[in-house]
């Protein structure tokens, strides 16, 4: 088994505010609670990728403490391995999310990060990182990685290369990052493998759904967020997508990751939106009010409350069942109304 060793230098790691809230790193009064420990790999400046939404990306002049709208405090790796050890379960928590920053020796510092967590958890581990070699994903999996995210972000070749890729000087291809999505699902197996897409970077609906097929059909397991401006990235001037066409979209999303439907069963009109759903009105409302189409998607345990949204809303992406309950005859009403149900 391959042993990480440690790299001079890995004494931090960033922890979502929330996330360090319920570990007892930070004060403060939550809404939602994270079912998953959010952490991230740390480094003094930016990441070396360039991606226009990010305000982690090397040109972004935003708050190097942010991914997305969260704030993220740096802490001792050992104070949050103790607080792991001592709270995590206490606290509900089902998961540990390592999400990764690009640069020299990041691999390294994440096996180690696992390596360290393992050794007081046994939480499962989900890490979101640049594509990999097979080598280093079997690395992954020896340290003790359950799920491997390879985030996509953009449902098209044309918008991931104008907003991650070549078009801004990323490190970033299209081709590769599908490929490496197509490698993970071989090595860790069909259902361990994860991408992320934004929701709102100028696809069509009929794009983005035809984009989590391609996903499904490998078994890849797509999940989606509402994109955000963050004040200093290159799109801060870009508005959140309509909720409307965000919830048409997780709805499509919920029927084709669950096999109900395929991308193709859909009904689209000339610009790409989904006129209707293949199914019979009563069926379609009771899969609606059950509220899962618009729970947070991803890894098992997964939530991310607030990620891409303020906490007076609207909220795209549902965190927990209570919430839904609280929001329900509102979003209902919404989404009927959308559909003409």
């Amino acid at each position: 088994m391959h042993t990480p060793t440690k790299r001079e230098g890995v004494e931090l790691v960033r922890v979502s505010l929330g996330s360090a809230i319920v570990l007892g790193l930070e004060r403060g009064a939550l809404r939602a609670k994270p079912t998953t420990i959010y952490l991230m790999t740390y480094k003094e400046g930016k990441c070396t990728a360039n991606c226009s939404f990010c305000p982690q990306s090397r040109s972004s002049l935003s708050d190097a403490n942010l991914l997305s709208r969260v704030i993220w405090p740096p802490f001792p790796l050992e104070m949050v391995k103790r607080c792991v050890e001592s709270r995590a379960k206490e606290v509900g928590i089902k998961r540990i999310c390592i999400q990764t920053v690009n640069y020299r020796g990041v691999l390294t510092d994440t096996l180690y990060i696992v390596k360290e967590l393992r050794s007081v958890s046994d939480i499962p581990i989900s890490v979101s990182i640049h594509p990999l070699s097979v080598e280093a994903m079997g690395k992954l999996i020896d340290a003790g990685v359950e799920r491997v995210g390879i985030p996509l972000d953009a449902a098209t070749e044309e918008i991931f290369e104008r907003t991650k890729g070549s078009l801004v000087n990323g490190p970033y291809r299209w081709r590769r990052h599908r490929e490496a999505l197509e490698k993970a699902a071989k090595i860790f197996g069909k259902g361990r493998v994860s991408t992320h897409f934004i929701v709102g970077l100028g696809e069509s609906e009929k794009e983005m759904v035809e984009a989590i097929q391609w996903c499904v059909d490998r078994g890849i397991t797509p999940a989606l967020f509402a994109f955000t401006p963050i004040r200093g990235t290159k799109l801060e001037g870009l508005p959140q997508p309509p909720i409307e066409s965000y919830r048409r979209v997780q709805i499509a999303r919920y029927l084709i990751v669950n096999g109900i439907i395929r991308s193709e069963d859909l009904d689209f009109d000339e610009e790409g939106n989904i006129r209707s759903f293949p199914m019979s009105s009563s069926r379609l409302i009771e899969i609606l009010e059950s509220g899962e189409p618009f729970f947070t998607s991803g890894c098992p345990g997964c939530n991310r409350p607030f990620y891409n949204e303020r906490v007076s809303g609207p909220l795209y992406n549902i965190p927990s069942g209570e919430l839904w309950l609280k929001v329900k005859d509102e979003e209902l009403k919404r989404i009927r109304s959308m559909l003409t149900l």
